[in-house]
């Protein structure tokens, strides 16, 4: 058997396994069987914490639909919160594939995850052609949206709307999220800013769809709502299922995010037993 942890933040749930003392080779197959809902353990993600030189751990990441990703903030808070109380310390580093994360304590059971400086240059987020990521015209279906294009370790585009709680999230979310201006597909973030410090958002995910929430979407979010001189530096995001604290940090313009992470139950699953 191998046991495994079910952990969220604010919603936006994990399928842990640690596989740094018994390796775990998970293929898209495998992963898509256990986020099952019905028939397996039932995730937004699946994540493997692994040995790697140099960090604390290494974090791998496997959408619901077994797509593996780069980074993922809300597991990031989650695997940091173990890994700081597995070692009783206040700052632990993860690698990514989307790169290093500082995470740090922050104190009645939130994390703080160092996030980096963000991507803005088109083909480094990616986008299929030249464009001003801070404001360029995206066509789907006929109609034309102002989308703003981030990546923070993953891509990110991001649409201002009047009211995100009735933006189309499930249905022009997937739309945009394989739209052939995003050659490795996107996250969608759906934005409406009550004032300079606060944003609501709402996420559709790259690989899961709806989620409650998503980390680097909420920086994504911060960035592209502070490029457009519409928020100060440091924000509230409030998502379906909490709300985030983000600091565009002056000087270097990392983006800190603050958060909960939690657990919700442990168990075991046996491998020699394939899910149906």
């Amino acid at each position: 058997m191998t046991p495994f942890l079910k952990m969220h933040g604010l919603g936006n749930d994990f399928a842990v396994f640690d596989a740094r003392k018994q390796g775990l080779a998970l293929n898209a197959a495998a992963a898509r069987r256990l986020a099952d809902r019905r028939r397996g353990i039932g995730c937004d993600q699946v994540i493997v914490i692994e040995r790697t030189d140099g960090a604390d751990a290494a974090m791998r990441i496997l959408n619901a639909d077994g797509g593996e990703v780069e980074t993922c903030g809300n597991a990031a808070r989650c695997v940091a919160r173990l890994l700081m109380e597995e070692k009783d310390c206040g700052t632990v580093l993860i690698e990514t594939p989307g790169g290093r994360l500082v995470c740090s304590d922050a104190g009645g059971g939130m994390v703080t995850v160092d996030m980096g400086a963000p991507t803005l240059v088109w083909d480094k987020v990616p986008l299929a052609r030249p464009a001003d990521t801070n404001r360029f015209t995206l066509n789907v279906d006929g109609r034309s949206y102002a989308a703003s294009a981030v990546s923070m370790g993953n891509p990110h585009c991001v649409l201002f709307v009047d009211d995100a709680e009735h933006a189309p999230v499930s249905t022009l979310g997937p739309r945009i999220e394989t739209h052939p201006m995003f050659p490795n597909r996107t996250n969608v973030e759906f934005v409406s800013v009550r004032d300079r410090a606060h944003l609501r958002l709402r996420v559709w995910e790259r690989g899961a769809g709806v989620t409650l929430a998503c980390g680097s979407g909420a920086c994504a979010a911060a960035v592209a709502a502070h490029r457009r001189g519409l928020t100060d530096a440091t924000v509230e995001i409030e998502l379906d299922g909490g709300v985030l604290a983000l600091e565009l940090r002056a000087g270097d313009g990392h983006v800190l995010m603050t958060g909960p992470a939690a657990i919700s139950f442990r168990g075991e699953i046996d491998f020699a037993e394939p899910l149906p």
